[in-house]
């Protein structure tokens, strides 16, 4: 595909995927979306983790695109929040970490990509934020429930009622984004704790993430029988193996996601 609004990019076992619109402050359109979509779809299974940023030096993504919602019915309405879901779903369904570069603007939209993000990191110069309801609607791209399920119901209301636009600072405070960084060294940060990643069992990181997500959702006694299940599967493959006995010949595990 012939991407007109986002980079996709590969450097080894690690992809970079950029949205790149920066004349709009890479705000999210439909055309934008299928391209996020197109580009998830064909990771292979030698990616083992992905970052997602914004193009320019002013926004992550600024928010979901008013020029195109302006005008649209209800039920086109809909649909555009059908498809935000579910390229969102998908970011945070892959059975690989995904971690957010919040490298300025990211508001509404914006921040709704990065919720959907394992981790989120931020530059100096990130402003977040849900601010719909000054357009008198609210996010309808998961940001309602991925806020609340991080901050808890306060929080997440005190953020989607004022619309307030927190700095990179106050975003850690609460537990939004886990550091900052200078502007100049955040992606420098985020591909350093991707590459301490890939080193890890990718099996293993995967069925962390898995146990994670869903165990969430579930009480302690079902969570935990997913986490019993999880750790047991992993003794079936070649990489706990090999990771087993590198660390008995103190020598460096060579995993193969097998």
């Amino acid at each position: 595909m012939d991407y007109q609004n986002i980079k996709f990019e590969k450097d080894g076992a690690l992809a970079i995927l950029t949205v790149d619109r920066p004349k709009a402050l890479n705000a999210l359109n439909s055309a934008t979306f299928h391209e996020m979509e197109h580009a998830l779809n064909s990771l292979k299974e030698d990616t083992r983790a992905l970052i997602v940023t914004g193009g320019g030096d002013k926004a992550f993504v600024a928010g979901a695109d008013i020029a195109e919602m302006a005008t649209i019915s209800a039920a086109q309405a809909r649909e555009f929040s059908a498809l935000g879901h579910r390229v969102f779903e998908h970011l945070e369904n892959l059975p690989i970490p995904t971690i957010a570069a919040v490298n300025g603007f990211a508001l509404g939209g914006g921040l709704e990509l990065a919720l959907g993000c394992d981790l989120i990191y931020a530059s100096e110069k990130a402003k977040l934020g849900v601010p719909e309801v000054t357009l008198g609607v609210i996010p309808g791209f998961g940001g309602t429930q991925r806020l609340t399920r991080l901050l808890g119901r306060a929080r997440a209301k005190e953020l989607l009622f004022t619309a307030d636009r927190l700095d990179a600072a106050k975003a850690k405070e609460i537990g939004l984004v886990l550091d900052v960084l200078p502007a100049d060294k955040l992606m420098e940060h985020v591909k350093a704790v991707a590459a301490k990643i890939l080193k890890n069992g990718p099996l293993a990181v995967a069925q962390a993430k898995r146990v994670v997500e869903y165990g969430a959702d579930q009480d302690l006694r079902a969570a935990n029988e997913l986490e019993r299940q999880g750790f047991a599967v992993l003794f079936g493959s070649e990489d706990q193996r090999e990771g087993m006995a590198a660390f008995l010949a103190k020598r460096p595990a060579n995993f193969q996601g097998k």
